[in-house]
């Protein structure tokens, strides 16, 4: 866990010029699962989110329980994930039921999501500094 944290830190903010500059990073650790966009998985229109974003495979996208957007990672959050290269960002919204969990975008791999299964993994998130101070 503090390698990951250290990582991000080198990774992240080491670089003065760098449009993550502007947020103040937040870590927690859900649990991820992964997702395709085919039908079966979704509906009947698998590539368009809950916030209406388009999805075209190799996007780094992910989809969080609705219980997350209140701590921040609202629509286009951008995101770490532990154990993927990267950053991710919030682009779609998983059912009510869900609590404390992403899912990960991978295209229309299903094979890459089940290899991916389901993880505790520790993710860092940005929140703009002036959404920070209006929460």
């Amino acid at each position: 866990m503090y390698r990951f944290i250290i990582l991000f830190l080198i990774l992240f903010l080491a670089c003065k010029d760098n449009p993550e500059d502007n947020y103040t990073w937040k870590t927690l650790q859900v649990t991820a699962t992964a997702y395709n966009s085919l039908a079966y998985q979704t509906n009947s229109n698998p590539h368009i989110t809950a916030f209406g974003d388009s999805l075209k495979p190799g996007m780094k996208y992910i989809a969080v329980s609705r219980d997350l957007l209140s701590l921040g990672l609202k629509h286009n959050t951008p995101v770490a994930i532990e154990g993927m290269e990267g950053l991710y960002y919030v682009k779609d919204k998983m059912h009510y039921r869900w609590k404390k969990r992403i899912d990960i975008y991978m295209g229309t791999d299903v094979k890459a999501a089940k290899n991916w299964g389901r993880k505790k993994v520790e993710i860092a998130y940005g929140v703009l500094e002036s959404e920070e101070s209006v929460d």
